[in-house]
Parts: structure tokens; sequence; C-alpha cells
């Protein structure tokens, strides 16, 4: 009996999740190199819409195309002038703040979720959860996090799009992720949502690596590696340079 009952329940789930539409994503390259001549990039995720019996809705789809990593830890500081001179009077830890987060979508986040739905994914610039490490009332907090998205939209590594999304007959989909030059290297995640009313009906990830290469690389493994040691290198390096220059300059 047991066993039937479990057969139901499966073939059920089963049919429950065929009615649901699906997300087939592709990316334009899954791997980005970053060598001393990189200027930046653009990285194209597109992909279909499988929708239930091949039935296409009325309504043009809403979509949400995110690209997000690596998660670090941050500290935000408020600086003040005392006595003419800039100190810092107050800081806010957060624990898992993107190093670089980007998010286009057909329209705007907020014609497209309702708050609670965006929070949850995450999906626009207003809804990270950078999970503050040390204890702050709600006002102080947020304005430390809207601080941090301000400079990193400033840097352009915190990007919001929001008819970044182009959907051509409501079954395919494409958007262009500007990527900066200073990004940061590591594993970024793509990551792709159909809503419909305010809720998210279907998802889709793809993974993407942001490396060093060349020269590059081997520079940046070493000083990940034996940081003292690079530290040795550049201050022995500073030095020399600033000798030469010194050299140069009296014999001109």
């Amino acid at each position: 009996m047991k066993a039937l009952l479990a057969i139901l329940m499966l073939l059920l789930g089963s049919a429950a999740s065929a009615q649901q539409p699906r997300l087939v994503t592709d990316l334009s390259q899954s791997r980005i190199d970053i060598s001393y001549r990189f200027a930046g990039a653009e990285l194209l995720i597109f992909g279909a819409i499988q929708y239930p019996g091949g039935i296409v809705p009325a309504e043009p789809p809403g979509i949400a195309v995110i690209l997000r990593g690596p998660v670090e830890p941050i500290t935000v500081r408020k600086k003040a002038r005392i006595a003419g001179i800039w100190v810092n009077t107050q800081a806010l830890r957060f624990e898992s703040a993107p190093g670089y987060y980007a998010v286009a979508t057909t329209k705007p986040v907020t014609d497209l979720l309702d708050e609670r739905n965006a929070a949850i994914y995450e999906i626009g610039l207003n809804h990270l959860q950078l999970s503050p490490a040390t204890a702050a009332g709600p006002e102080t907090t947020g304005r430390f996090q809207q601080g941090l998205v301000k400079l990193r939209v400033n840097e352009g590594l915190f990007v919001e799009q929001p008819y970044g999304v182009q959907v051509t007959d409501r079954i395919l989909y494409r958007a262009r992720i500007p990527i900066p030059s200073a990004v940061p290297v590591g594993n970024y995640q793509a990551e792709i949502y159909l809503i419909d009313d305010g809720r998210v009906r279907a998802r889709s990830t793809a993974p993407v690596i942001i490396d060093k290469t060349g020269f590059e690389r081997g520079i940046f493994v070493f000083a990940q590696k034996h940081s003292f040691l690079y530290g040795l290198f550049a201050i022995a390096l500073a030095v020399a340079m600033g000798l030469v220059a010194g050299r140069v300059g009296r014999r001109a």
C-alpha cells in the first residue's frame, strides 16, 4: 500500500512539473579570460521558454537575468571631517557582498515582482541580502548598504538594466551583460527567472568563470600563495624604480 502511494505521489509530482514552463539557457561564453590588455567585455545570455503543450500565452513573459559573483566580506566605513581632517567615524561589515552583480529585466523590477519575491531571489539592487555581521539598527544598515551599492554602481561593478532583456515571439530571450575591466576574478553564476503575476514560475542557472591568464595569472597566483614574499618584492621594486628615477633626474 505504501509503495503504491509513493508511486502515485511521484506521478502526481511529475504531472505537476510537466504543467510548468521551462527555461533553456545558453551563454556566448562560459569563461572570460583577463589579460593585461583586458578593457572589458560583454556576456550574451540567451535562450528559450518551453511552455506546457507548446501553448504560448497571449501576454508577453517577464524575464529577469542576473550575473553575480564572487561573494566576499566587505567593511563599509563612513568618514566625517573633524578639525579639518577626514577620519572614519562609523563602520559596518557585510559578510556576503557580491564582487559583481548585474541584473537585466524586461521591465522595472517593481513592475515584475512583489517585494517579498524580489527579496527571496535577490532580484534588483534594492533587494540584495548582504548579511550585516555587526549589530545595527535597520536604518543604519540600510544607509550603509545604500552607500555600498552606490559605490559599486559608480565603479561599474553593480549594474541594473530595467529594459535589458529582449523577448522575441514570447519565446526567445536574450540579454547583454557588461563586464567591466575592474571585474574581480572568481566563480560566477548566471541566473534566469521567468516571472508571471508577480511570482517566479521557472528558473535556470549556468556557471561562468572569470580568471586571469598569462603573466597576470602567474603574478596573481604567486600573490595569493606567497603574500609576504609578494609584499617584499613589491616594496623592493618600488625602491629600485625610485632610485632609477632619481639617477635619471640628476643626469637630466
